[in-house]
């Protein structure tokens, strides 16, 4: 089965756009490296819990939405590559992941992020 990068980030939502041009920036090199699909979705209807929820998972102000993404990878290999060169920084270089030349329009503090192996996949074929 197939290994998942889930994401969970507050963005301010006058950066929409911005984050959508990032995302669109950034998530080709993902594509071109191996990931099977990348999905960015933005908040809409995220409601606030008495304990927890999504909003005070990522400190979620007023002026921000939140925004769920995962990068799907066809095995843990593939991703563990890719991410090693992520962390050791050798992607840096690709201008679409340079946070000089495609800065972040979020709080990368407040992002939350963990790998997940999958263990149930449903497909409508």
């Amino acid at each position: 089965m197939s290994y998942i990068d889930g994401f969970l980030l507050a963005v301010p939502k006058a950066n929409k756009a911005a984050f959508i041009a990032h995302a669109q920036l950034g998530d080709s090199v993902f594509i071109e490296l191996g990931a099977l699909r990348v999905v960015e979705c933005w908040g809409e209807d995220i409601p606030h819990g008495k304990q927890t929820d999504f909003h005070r998972a990522v400190q979620a102000k007023e002026d921000e939405a939140v925004v769920f993404s995962w990068i799907e990878w066809p095995d843990k290999a593939t991703r563990d590559a890719v991410m090693g060169r992520m962390m050791n920084g050798d992607l840096m270089e690709d201008p679409r992941l340079n946070p000089k030349t495609n800065p972040m329009p979020f709080d990368g503090m407040r992002m939350i992020f963990g790998g997940f192996e999958s263990v149930v996949a449903l497909n409508r074929e």
